[in-house]
């Protein structure tokens, strides 16, 4: 039914929530925990702003940790109360009988507007039967709105978890064209497919003959798939590119399985003593001009 201790999360939630609201959005909420009407649970969903307020939920570190420990992936971070209130509310939903606990969350989805959206998104990896709601989260990767595509993709281990490649790779591709930060994306490495990164080339040439930038994170997604094809893009990056494109270059050739690939660093030995110090990752290159 769920692939974490969802007791023990529950109780915490519950607890943080407890914690981030008044007396009287407390006492209003929890009295809708034994609620089993869909439509209360519908009604409750949608004013839950109005009664907790989005002030930013203040978690401790330690509560922090603990949450990683249950739900490895999943934050809190960047969280509002109403948000968090919506979390509560949904984990007290009865899970007794499957079609109806199925049924009542994706009538959330059907009547949500974009804050709604953004609280079902970033927490469906804490619903019970996570594998039906493949369907779901790939259906959101479809969507225009900025802040639900976030709440997919960032500190999100739902997709990385259940996704199909397909599904996958739509997620990825989806966030290289609306510039999303894919150092938030859980998996984004693990993830990496040869016919992703086939993509990615196919794209990266497009961007490159219409005289447009790409983003330097796109080759780290070819790294275990390096061949002649792409050795030769990444000889362009370290011989045309700018300081950030040389950066990208070398950390992926560096993690490659391919020595001539490796062996392009000689050339570089600035970038190779940074990425050895430590100094150099995927998180820090330089920022663009």
């Amino acid at each position: 039914m769920f692939d974490y201790d969802a007791e023990r999360l529950r109780e915490l939630i519950t607890e943080l929530t407890r914690a981030n609201i008044n007396d009287d959005a407390w006492n209003w909420l929890s009295d809708k925990f034994l609620v089993l009407d869909t439509m209360a649970i519908n009604s409750a969903f949608a004013m839950m702003p109005r009664k907790t307020g989005k002030s930013p939920v203040q978690v401790t570190e330690s509560q922090n940790i603990e949450i990683e420990s249950i739900k490895p992936g999943f934050t809190l971070k960047v969280w509002t109360a109403d948000r968090l209130a919506r979390l509560c509310l949904l984990l007290h939903i009865d899970t007794s009988e499957k079609g109806k606990y199925l049924k009542t969350i994706d009538n959330l989805f059907l009547a949500a507007e974009i804050q709604e959206l953004v609280a079902l998104y970033s927490s469906i990896s804490l619903f019970a039967w996570p594998e039906d709601w493949k369907m779901r989260c790939a259906e959101g990767i479809r969507s225009n709105i900025g802040l639900v595509l976030e709440s997919i993709m960032y500190h999100n281990p739902y997709p990385a978890k259940y996704l199909d490649e397909k599904a996958w790779n739509q997620l990825v591709l989806k966030a290289f064209f609306t510039d999303k930060d894919l150092n938030k994306i859980a998996g984004i490495d693990e993830r990496a497919n040869a016919e992703l990164a086939t993509t990615l080339q196919d794209y990266a040439h497009e961007r490159w003959a219409a005289n447009r930038s790409i983003n330097p994170h796109l080759w780290r997604l070819t790294t275990k798939f390096i061949d002649e094809k792409l050795l030769i893009d990444l000889k362009r990056l370290f011989e045309n590119g700018n300081l950030r494109d040389r950066q990208a270059a070398a950390l992926t050739v560096y993690y490659s399985d391919l020595e001539p690939a490796k062996l392009l660093l000689n050339h570089y030995p600035e970038l190779l003593k940074a990425i050895e110090n430590k100094e150099l990752n995927w998180s820090n290159l330089t920022p663009e001009a």
